[in-house]
């Protein structure tokens, strides 16, 4: 049987980064579309899938900035439909099918 010998007798030090989880960001990215207002996300990724859930929302009329720290400010929503061109090309893109619309009836 192989065995691992360590020389040195150091403590281990240092400080390891823990980067968010994409399956995590996109989601908690679209809940800003649930209250007016500015919202800010800590530890975002800066992958493809979150460029393009930034586009998405910024289509629907939020206001983004930042990397690893984003603030979305969706008080002034305006728009209510998504590009295919964008849907197409992301699964989380279902997120933001939901929408709010006052009904009268009678």
């Amino acid at each position: 049987m192989d065995k691992i010998i360590i020389v040195g007798g150091e403590k281990l030090r240092g400080d390891v980064h823990i980067s968010g989880a994409k399956n995590a960001s996109l989601p908690i990215m679209v809940s800003a579309l649930l209250a007016p207002g500015w919202s800010t996300f800590k530890n975002v990724p800066n992958l493809v899938d979150i460029k393009t859930i930034k586009k998405l929302l910024r289509n629907l009329g939020a206001k983004i900035e930042g990397e690893g720290t984003v603030r979305i400010n969706t008080e002034n929503i305006s728009n209510c439909e998504a590009p295919y061109d964008l849907v197409k090309t992301m699964r989380a893109s279902v997120l933001v099918l939901g929408r709010s619309e006052e009904r009268r009836v009678g």
